[in-house]
């Protein structure tokens, strides 16, 4: 009797360890940890890559350039950065593609108690995260389109991302910031002013999408199509299951329950994550326009298709049924 229990026992588990055993190490390398990463940040705490076989490891790397390296290096397999940094990779030789996309522009140009339109920030100090890539580039052209040109205008000072530039704004350092959702909200609700939402001056910009390495994402084409798989599966279970959806993201990003439904419900009305994830061109040609005129490119601007290859989206889509 003894020696059955033991045989069955061992037939129960032998599927489950293979299963373990089989699953592939996929370290996935993010530039920042916000709500607007949620499809990221879902699938592996709720073991949605589990599900397709994948080790998934998420790596915070606190900024675009070092992901971007990481997957020129070899050691993350997809990176989900701000565009503009596989635009300058692939810019300089490097074999990078975005295959996906995670969210286009939600920031909001937030001003200090005393500034609440563009033309009063004339003269004043303007916070930005970083001051020669990224959002910075957005939010001098954003003020130029309001005839503000920079440095003569107005100066910027490098004071980090959302937390350190809502510290330096409450300290009355600088003048306005840029602030995605839901921490827009946040300040606003905290008596700063919204002076303009950047989405109604671009609004296809493509902030940020999941990029890969060209040659080392032909080798392993299947991983990658199954990690898709499941990020598409949970940016849909935020659409379907709101409540448990706002639940998870106020626990995993630390916000009130409030501020996470606000922010959920920004994102999926304004379709600020395109709603298959496709990658629309019009908002690729728009970061390489910004991203040429302040690097000073030179030449033709280069088609969008240059940097993007949707063949790994398109064959997600297809295998979950969906298209």
């Amino acid at each position: 009797m003894q020696r059955t229990l033991s045989v069955l026992l061992l037939v129960f588990l032998l599927p489950a360890s293979g299963l373990t055993q089989e699953r592939i190490k996929f370290p996935v390398g993010v530039s920042s940890k916000v709500l607007g990463y949620g499809h990221l940040w879902a699938p592996w705490r709720m073991k949605y890559f589990e599900r397709e076989g994948l080790d998934v490891e998420v790596v915070l790397m606190r900024g675009t350039a070092p992901a971007v390296q990481a997957m020129i290096a070899g050691s993350i397999s997809v990176g989900l950065v701000a565009n503009d940094g596989p635009i300058a990779a692939v810019e300089q030789g490097m074999d990078l593609a975005m295959i996906a996309a995670s969210s286009k522009i939600t920031h909001m140009l937030i001003g200090g108690k005393n500034y609440k339109t563009y033309e009063d920030l004339r003269g004043a100090t303007v916070g930005a995260s970083t001051l020669t890539s990224g959002t910075a580039f957005v939010l001098r052209r954003a003020l130029k389109t309001k005839g503000l040109e920079y440095p003569r205008d107005y100066k910027l000072l490098n004071v980090g991302g959302t937390a350190s530039s809502f510290a330096a704004l409450s300290a009355g350092q600088i003048a306005a910031a840029m602030q995605a959702v839901p921490n827009a909200f946040q300040a606003q609700e905290a008596g700063f002013n919204v002076i303009g939402r950047i989405a109604d001056i671009f609004p296809t910009y493509l902030l940020s999408a999941y990029s890969v390495r060209r040659s080392w994402a032909e080798k392993n084409r299947p991983q990658v199509v199954r990690f898709l798989k499941a990020v598409l599966q949970a940016k849909k279970w935020f659409e379907q299951d709101k409540k448990a959806a706002v639940e998870y993201l106020a626990k995993e990003f630390q916000l009130t329950p409030s501020l996470a439904e606000r922010g959920l419900d920004y994102y999926l009305t304004y379709q600020a994550w395109p709603p298959e994830l496709e990658i629309e061109m019009d908002g690729i040609k728009t970061v390489v326009d910004i991203y040429a005129e302040q690097t000073g490119m030179k030449g033709p601007l280069p088609s969008p298709e240059k940097y993007v290859d949707t063949s790994y989206l398109r064959q997600a889509l297809k295998e979950l049924g969906w298209r």
